[in-house]
């Protein structure tokens, strides 16, 4: 899959940068190793707790790049951003910190979780009646002049997600295989160009759920693809259609994206819940279930990293799926 003949990417610099303007606003968040998943994968393998990160994922990281990146008169009208769940509370806690005022479009079926804790941190919501229309809606706020803090098609969204890809490098030198979750792709670009950019001959695999699979549908057809519908438990990983941006960045730096099933998700995360003591959510929980595919493939010495990228999962919601799953 890898394309290094592809142009348009990010820069490491863009990373740094970007580390840099994020220096004591965030979490920097554990990387720690598993026995359990260690002994259930058969090689050695490390757990990059971002579910821990503010608003309990990584989104916080890019909302909050972008938004150091604006001029006062840019903030000063506000910023608008659409979301059905982390990418919402992620920029209303970053607009929140930095005495801005966010507009968040959202679906109707949003769960009330992800409703109430960005009401929290201070935003307005626009409730709209499916993802296409909130971004409609969100097309029209900002023809009205407000800006734009894209969920994962904005240079700086991306390299604010690199951040993380940085920390691992710091934590884990020796790492040889990366799983990292795909929505709309914000975060495996950052990530990839800050892995490798420095050491290329890092895996980095991409994941998605079906039903959630965007990516993977778009890298099939040879161009961008619209989701009917997200028909998978792993809301945050919903994007209707990925973009020109984050495709590139996964045909340059991406070995491969793995799709797994809704039932592979959950009983991944179920396990690691009880064995790593770690709620996460199935869009991070998923990358597990990945792993778990190539467990006969590792090579002897291999160092793998689940990058666990949020943990926003309600208890009415591990219920529903416990009954469905088991």
């Amino acid at each position: 899959m890898i394309d290094s003949g592809s142009t348009n990417l990010l820069k490491l610099s863009d990373v740094f940068e970007a580390r840099e303007r994020l220096q004591g606003r965030l979490h920097r968040t554990p990387l720690q190793p598993s026995l359990s998943i260690s002994m259930d994968l058969g090689v050695d393998a490390y757990l990059k707790l971002e579910c821990l990160q503010r608003t309990g994922s990584f989104k916080s990281r890019g909302a909050l790049n972008k938004l150091l990146t604006l001029s006062q008169e840019q903030c000063r009208k506000g910023v608008v951003g659409v979301s059905g769940g982390n990418h919402a509370q992620g920029l209303a806690y970053a607009a929140r910190s930095l005495g801005v005022k966010a507009t968040i479009c959202m679906p109707a079926t949003t769960p009330r979780n992800y409703l109430e804790a960005t009401r929290g941190y201070g935003a307005e919501i626009v409730l709209c009646p499916d993802i296409v229309a909130a971004f409609a809606e969100g097309r029209r706020l900002r023809e009205l002049g407000m800006a734009e803090v894209h969920p994962f098609d904005d240079p700086q969204v991306a390299a604010g997600q690199g951040t993380v890809g940085l920390e691992i490098l710091d934590d884990l030198p020796d790492v040889s295989t990366v799983f990292v979750s795909i929505g709309g792709g914000g975060l495996i670009s950052g990530v990839a160009t800050a892995l490798r950019r420095q050491r290329p001959g890092i895996r980095v695999i991409g994941v998605e759920t079906a039903g959630a699979d965007a990516m993977a549908r778009s890298l099939a057809a040879g161009g961008l693809i619209d989701m009917p519908a997200i028909t998978s438990i792993a809301r945050t990983l919903g994007a209707p259609r990925v973009s020109e941006f984050t495709l590139a960045h996964v045909r340059s730096l991406v070995e491969d994206v793995v799709v797994v099933d809704d039932s592979e998700a959950f009983l991944a995360m179920k396990f690691i819940l009880e064995r790593a003591k770690v709620l996460v959510e199935p869009a991070a929980a998923c990358c597990l279930a990945a792993a778990r595919r190539r467990a006969g493939s590792f090579r002897p010495g291999e160092k793998i990293l689940i990058l666990l990228c949020g943990g926003n999962a309600s208890l009415d919601d591990m219920v529903q799926w416990s009954a469905r799953f088991g």
